[in-house]
């Protein structure tokens, strides 16, 4: 999606400044980067597999986040977390199906994210300050 919102951006500033409207050219192009850089999984902490995520998280006791580029709650959680976010066990349900399959087990078949699994009990889109707490914890400092 965030490739998509650039190529968009591009062919319309293009088209802008073709019609001699360079200024409207740029804010539109910067306003549709904008939202592209906000979409992508390039803000979120880099992903690992569900198995590797559950894997660590056992020998850790860090949460796993389950989340997918573009979800407008995942992008809510990541940005309050802010850098303790790295903290956290990150999984892309999009390159995982093995995480989409977690996600799935925990909503009752559907795909709603975040989801973030502590100690084996799944939480579906939890408040943020309540994810920021569990970083907080002895367990999860680094």
């Amino acid at each position: 999606m965030p490739l998509l919102l650039v190529l968009c951006a591009a062919v319309a500033a293009t088209g802008l400044s073709l019609a001699g409207r360079g200024g409207e050219a740029v804010v539109f192009a910067l306003a549709f980067l904008a939202v592209a850089a906000v979409n992508s999984p390039l803000v979120f902490p880099r992903s690992v597999s569900a198995s590797e995520a559950l894997r660590r998280s056992a020998a850790d006791g860090r949460a796993v986040v389950y989340w997918r580029p573009g979800c407008a709650y995942c992008l809510r959680l990541r940005l309050r977390l802010g850098l303790r976010a790295r903290r956290l066990h990150w999984v892309d349900i999009w390159r995982d199906p093995d995480g989409a399959a977690v996600v799935r087990a925990a909503n009752d078949g559907d795909e709603t994210v975040p989801t973030v699994v502590v100690a084996g009990l799944p939480y579906v889109n939890p408040d943020p300050a309540w994810v920021r707490g569990l970083t907080a914890a002895g367990a999860q400092s680094s």
